[in-house]
């Protein structure tokens, strides 16, 4: 019997298409609901039933809480899953839907509102024994001495946060004394129109850190396991732009030290499905930014190197069983990185929607390739441009490089613009070849790549 039977996917694209394959891989039902502009994605198409709830404007649709129960009660669905974006991390909608009687794959709405707030994550994360960066330890407040105390304390430069915010949004680097005040002002202004919530903290800022991840998953019977780490240093605006497992430079006592620690948190907080710790790792540290309580665009290389099946184990959790790997079962196998194919100007970074005239997918060893764009599908200019996944597997770093390279070359998209020359022109740095890049690194290479062409 399967431990569903019926789930919605309240998502569009590649993540939409990935849980409609494990759901049938299950034999779980599904049901897809999607906008106007998306009666044509793929997995709809492969969906029992499938419900429109709404025209292109994501607040109209996607973002649609009473439609998306709606149609969860209309086709008799017992469970909801958000995948990433859109509400995946919306605590008032996993609030509703439990209300409604229906499960939502994923934390629990409490729990989501706990570290959907940095402030209040950082203080948890701080009471469950997680290093954090030194801050201010709460909110800033409209005292201008007692901010420039904490900024003294802390030692600049510093980063003022917004509260609720994320995507790269809602932050500012201050590095004097005399832009303080200001910066704090502005970030607050932003934070409140843009998240809704004015509230600020500020942290020291790291000049030179990477960013590594943790993967965690933990069941409703006390179970909790790490799943290694994830490199994600390679971005641009604060967007990642390629991801790879395991990191480089990071050893087997350290992934296990800091892995522990994340296993210990979920317990404290009693967390409750797939969930991603992000650190900043600087000088040989981790320090703990947020944690990101759903699946992640990035889950398919800690799938490669540890044979888990995330996404799976989610909806598998949400039913309510037991978690079925111990940490010991978990053994981190070869080397996986992941590009994020987008519908963009690999010069530009200007979003290019359109018609998908001819699609090759690359194939071959250790390849895989997570997309539901086809021959003539249309990209609407509504949503991210983020059109697929390719992931490369090997039996070590040089050896995912290698395949990946060749399914970069193999790969076909015509008709738009994609990213694809970008990616290829990272693998040929000579910096990411050698790995342990910051956070920075790539910024910095396409501002001298756009120097050296004028």
């Amino acid at each position: 019997m399967p431990v569903f039977d019926k789930i919605v996917i309240a998502n569009r694209g590649e993540i939409a298409l990935r849980i409609q394959r494990a759901c049938e891989a299950m034999g779980i039902k599904t049901v897809a609901v999607h906008s106007t502009t998306d009666r044509n994605l793929k997995h709809v198409a492969m969906a029992d039933e499938s419900v429109c709830i709404g025209p292109a404007p994501s607040i109209d649709s996607y973002l649609n809480v009473p439609a998306i129960i709606a149609a969860a009660e209309v086709t008799d669905a017992v469970a909801v899953h958000p995948g990433y974006g859109f509400l995946a991390e919306n605590a008032d909608f996993a609030e509703r839907l439990e209300e409604s009687g229906f499960v939502f794959i994923g934390p629990r709405s409490e729990t989501i509102r706990l570290m959907g707030d940095k402030v209040c994550a950082i203080r948890a994360m701080q009471e469950a024994g997680v290093p954090c960066v030194p801050g201010s330890d709460g909110p800033l407040d409209d005292d201008a001495e007692r901010s420039m105390a904490i900024a003294q304390r802390i030692g600049y430069p510093i980063i003022i946060k917004a509260s609720g915010g994320g995507g790269g949004r809602g932050m500012r680097v201050v590095n004097t004394e005399a832009h303080l005040i200001n910066a704090i002002t502005l970030t607050r202004q932003e934070a409140g129109s843009t998240f809704g919530n004015p509230e600020v903290y500020m942290e020291k800022y790291l000049q030179n850190p990477r960013h590594i991840e943790i993967q965690v998953l933990a069941d409703t019977h006390g179970n909790a396991i790490h799943l290694g780490e994830r490199d994600c240093s390679l971005q641009r605006r604060h967007q990642k732009v390629l991801e790879e497992s395991p990191a480089p430079g990071i050893s087997a006592e350290q992934r296990e030290e800091i892995g522990a620690v994340c296993v210990a948190a979920c317990k404290r907080i009693d967390y409750r499905g797939a969930g991603t710790f992000e650190f900043l790792y600087d000088e040989g540290r981790f320090y703990f930014i947020e944690m990101n309580t759903r699946i992640q665009v990035e889950h398919p290389v800690t799938e490669l190197v540890t044979g888990v099946d995330l996404v799976i184990e989610q909806i598998r959790i949400a039913a309510g069983e037991p978690l079925r790997y111990t940490q010991a079962d978990i053994q981190i196998k070869g080397h996986a990185i992941e590009c994020r194919i987008n519908a963009e100007d690999a010069e530009t970074f200007m979003p290019s929607p359109g018609v998908v005239e001819y699609f090759h997918a690359p194939g071959g060893p250790g390849i895989r390739v997570d997309t539901h764009i086809y021959d003539n599908y249309r990209i609407p200019p509504n949503y991210d441009s983020m059109i697929g996944k390719l992931i490369s597997y090997g039996a070590d770093r040089e050896e995912a490089i290698a395949r990946l390279k060749v399914a970069l070359d193999e790969m076909v998209l015509e008709g738009i613009n994609t990213n694809v020359a970008l990616h290829k022109w990272v693998l040929r740095d000579v910096g990411f070849k050698r790995g342990g890049f910051n956070i920075h690194y790539l910024e910095k290479r396409l501002t001298e790549r756009a120097e050296a062409d004028q």
